[in-house]
């Protein structure tokens, strides 16, 4: 079959973060002539409908997957993005409960194959009774991958062979022990690597990774297939003119932007933490603040007299969303403080900004680690004693050893390295490699 003749079906787990990737990878094979319908609720499908050119990408078709109304699960809940965390069982079971609606999709739309998500071990599932070939696709590095899938697939056996992430994270075994609809997480991870016919699919290269997809190609018996790091034309990206306005005042790499995803919201002991390191910074910087739907702004107020303390020169305040992408890009930015979301660190390492690695959950650790091992970044210390909470001096010391400090200068020569490496990598060949193992299927 010639590629130009597939028709794809893409299914991510309901999150900004997974959704973006899917949309990415979608595009390259859009662009090779394959027919693509990426489903997903409307609220993440209109996250990304500005930035899908249908001029551009006429063959990808935005499918709309309505999440059945459930007890305890407000109607208006269609992602993760202001989902409460005491919610998250409750949401994957709404999403289970799909598995009826999107076999009529299947029927309806007759694909040739079909990528799904880790959280989703029911697509395969389904597409398997009706003999379409369906492959994983994971959003998240491949050290990260490799450490989960070396707890679910080894878990008695010798430790894991990359000590220097020995105590990166110690959470992970309470993760793959929560329930939802009766299935724990333990279950639906394996079933998703499981049911992947023949390959994994990934979104990293060789360059960074190499080691880690050899070892996550080892322990899942299957064939690990790079996309390449997926970066998204800054050009389909919209932020507020006032940011562009406010960053042209300032002086080339002093500024320091401070995002944590669209998907992790800071208490508010971590906000006024966060707050009160960037203040002991004496650095410029825009930060995008963000809130859960129900909390008013009141209740997650920053310390006392913090902006005006600052004043406008100094900080540049976003209430709830800023295109993150288009800001890294701009040349006043000199340092990117984040949580370390495996998106996140592909755009601040494609656009050679140095990162301040704040992680916070799940794979963030590995990613922050990964940074640090790379040379492209530091890790802000935790406070001596307790464990996942961080202090305002360290945000600002971390800040400082990559604006100010002499070791600042090695992280930023080695940054200017990284993005050159990205922009350089033909992630055409990966791309290439995964159409035809696709039209093999």
């Amino acid at each position: 079959m010639n590629s130009s003749r597939l028709t794809i079906m893409m299914l991510s787990w309901l999150a900004h973060g997974h959704i973006s990737p899917f949309l990415e990878l979608s595009k390259r094979l859009s662009s090779r002539g394959m027919m693509v319908y990426l489903c997903s609720t409307p609220i993440n499908l209109d996250s990304i409908r500005e930035s899908l050119d249908e001029k551009v990408f006429p063959s990808i078709k935005l499918v709309e997957i309505q999440l059945p109304s459930i007890p305890g699960l407000a109607p208006h809940i269609q992602s993760t993005k202001h989902l409460p965390p005491h919610l998250m069982a409750l949401f994957k079971e709404a999403f289970d409960f799909t598995e009826p609606y999107f076999e009529q999709l299947l029927d309806q739309l007759q694909p040739n194959l079909l990528f799904y998500d880790i959280f989703q071990p029911w697509v395969p599932k389904v597409t398997h009774l009706r003999n379409i070939p369906s492959l994983l696709f994971l959003t998240t590095s491949a050290i990260c991958s490799a450490y989960l899938c070396h707890l679910l697939l080894r878990p008695n056996e010798e430790e894991f062979p990359f000590p220097e992430f020995h105590d990166v994270h110690k959470g992970f075994g309470d993760i793959l022990r929560r329930m939802a609809n009766g299935i724990s997480n333990r279950e639906r991870f394996l079933m998703g690597i499981n049911r992947s016919l023949n390959y994994i699919i990934i979104k990293t290269f060789g360059e960074i990774e190499s080691t880690y997809i050899d070892y996550l190609a080892q322990l899942t018996k299957k064939e690990i297939i790079s996309t390449g790091p997926l970066l998204p034309n800054v050009k389909d990206e919209i932020y507020p003119k006032y940011c562009d306005k406010w960053l042209s005042t300032k002086e080339m790499s002093s500024v320091v932007l401070v995002s944590f995803g669209s998907e992790y919201f800071l208490s508010q002991e971590q906000l006024e933490e966060v707050a009160l390191g960037l203040e002991l910074s004496h650095l410029k910087f825009i930060w995008i603040v963000r809130f859960l739907k129900e909390e008013m702004v009141s209740e997650k107020s920053l310390p006392l007299g913090f902006q005006e303390r600052l004043g406008e020169d100094k900080a540049l305040l976003v209430d709830g969303w800023a295109s993150q992408r288009e800001i890294l890009t701009h040349p006043s930015i000199g340092g990117f403080l984040t949580h370390c979301g495996w998106s996140s660190v592909m755009e601040g390492m494609g656009f050679g900004v140095p990162i301040i690695a704040l992680p916070m959950q799940l794979d963030q650790p590995f990613n922050a680690k990964l940074v640090t091992d790379l040379g492209v970044g530091v890790e802000v210390t935790r406070t001596e004693g307790m464990v996942g909470r961080f202090s305002s001096d360290q945000i600002a010391k971390g800040i400082q050893r990559v604006m100010i400090d002499e070791e600042g200068v090695h992280i930023r020569r080695k940054s200017k390295e990284m993005a050159k490496i990205i922009t350089n990598h033909v992630e055409k060949e990966e791309i290439d490699v995964l159409v035809q193992k696709m039209v093999a299927l």
